[in-house]
């Protein structure tokens, strides 16, 4: 019975999409992206060994990447298949060059999970973080293919841990381990029977961001906005942050403000740029040399992480909203101290970083424009913020090579 209701709701949510999908741009790429299935082929090898890993989106993307590349090192001849099921994280890294194959997840069925074992023929699984797809899963199972959960987090209000769960409890044997960011997700698992098989392994995230800043080059653009002023970078920012952030802005022309926004769509800018007077786009920079203004708005995906470095102080959105804050791991990693809202309870980076002494939560408008004032007047709790954000991250590296070394150790890309 729960099988099939769950179907019923897969069908359902797929005809939702193709309705909003003359409207609406993600649910359009959602559903052309899987009008046909991937039509990949690959030769059959014994010695060439296949890692499949899923995200949902960009950020466990960004979550699974380090483990990845991190193989591929241990192992060249290793070849990768990525899935997504979110437009955000496909579109962006649809040519993502550290992979053999990159597609849409076809919906969750056992013929597609069935089909795509076939085309596929994965050694190991590596699944990110969460978005549990009963049939895949179950299928990984029947066909006895190793699956390794990647910076898992559990929380009591899942399905897995209720007394009506028990279509979702028959998945979590599909996995050979589960690498956990916190004790309170192995507890979880504990009790319902995964002692064995858990290992707190952290934040694989933490990796890649240290990555990032490694790998840092220069914006030469943004470097010639920000000339000398003193600068802040708002990332991945909602209506709701916004709407905090206008009033300091307006009344503060002398520092500089970068704003990238979460919806970078045409109708979102528009509207970011009526609230933000006289604010330009990235876009167009190039073609007005000598702008005058104080606020740049980031129109494009994938520059954001770079962005932080250039700030003195970091704001990162979503702390506003229901979903909760962003990525406060981008910012912190440069050494910068990070404001958010105070919907951040969920992420335990968030709450870290806060108990450290790097983040600092705010209220409203008037919490932000006293924190900043603080900042800018204490010369030394600036820079003492900004280097317990840096200690933090660099404090909570290692993650992706302990699942790698796992995998290695436990010869999970023998077959």
């Amino acid at each position: 019975m729960g099988t099939f209701l769950y179907s019923i709701f897969l069908s359902l949510y797929i005809a939702g999409l193709k309705i909003l999908s003359p409207w609406n741009a993600k649910a359009g790429l959602w559903v052309s992206g899987r009008k046909k299935f991937p039509g990949i082929t690959f030769p059959r090898d014994n010695n060439t060994k296949t890692v499949w890993m899923h995200c949902a989106s960009l950020g466990e993307f960004e979550q699974g990447r380090p483990v990845i590349e991190l193989l591929k090192k241990q192992n060249p001849s290793l070849r990768v298949v990525l899935t997504f099921f979110s437009p955000s994280g496909y579109e962006v890294q649809k040519n993502y060059t550290g992979a053999d194959a990159v597609f849409y997840l076809p919906i969750d069925s056992k013929a597609n999970a069935d089909k795509m074992i076939s085309i596929i023929q994965p050694s190991l699984v590596l699944w990110v973080k969460y978005e549990y797809w009963f049939f895949y899963l179950q299928a990984f199972k029947e066909h006895n293919i190793p699956v390794v959960l990647v910076s898992g987090i559990f929380r009591n209000r899942q399905p897995f841990f209720k007394w009506y769960g028990g279509m979702w409890k028959k998945i979590l044997p599909s996995f050979t381990h589960f690498f956990v960011q916190d004790e309170a997700s192995k507890e979880l698992l504990t009790k319902a029977g995964f002692a064995e098989n858990v290992t707190v392994s952290g934040d694989t995230r933490f990796d890649r961001v240290i990555e990032i800043a490694a790998q840092f080059t220069q914006v030469p653009m943004i470097q010639s906005f920000c000339g000398e002023n003193k600068v802040i970078v708002a990332g991945s920012t909602w209506e709701e942050d916004e709407a905090e952030l206008i009033h300091y802005v307006k009344a503060n022309p002398q520092i500089k403000f970068i704003l990238a926004p979460h919806e970078i769509d045409a109708d979102n800018l528009e509207d970011v740029q009526k609230q933000f007077s006289g604010a330009i786009l990235y876009s167009q920079l190039k073609d007005a040399p000598g702008v005058t203004t104080n606020v740049l708005i980031i129109d494009n995906v994938g520059m954001l992480s770079r962005l932080y470095y250039y700030a003195d102080i970091t704001y990162v959105g979503g702390g506003f909203g229901g979903d909760g804050v962003h990525n406060v791991l981008e910012a912190a990693v440069f050494g910068k101290p990070v404001i958010y809202g105070p919907e951040f309870e969920k992420f335990i980076e968030a709450i870290e970083l806060t108990n450290c002494g790097g983040g600092i939560s705010i209220n409203s408008a008037l919490e932000l424009e006293a924190e900043l004032n603080k900042l800018w007047e204490n010369k030394t709790l600036l820079e003492t913020t900004g280097k317990a954000a840096k200690t933090y991250v660099y404090s909570n590296a290692g993650a992706s090579k302990k699942i790698a070394d796992f995998i290695q150790a436990n010869r999970l890309l023998i077959s």
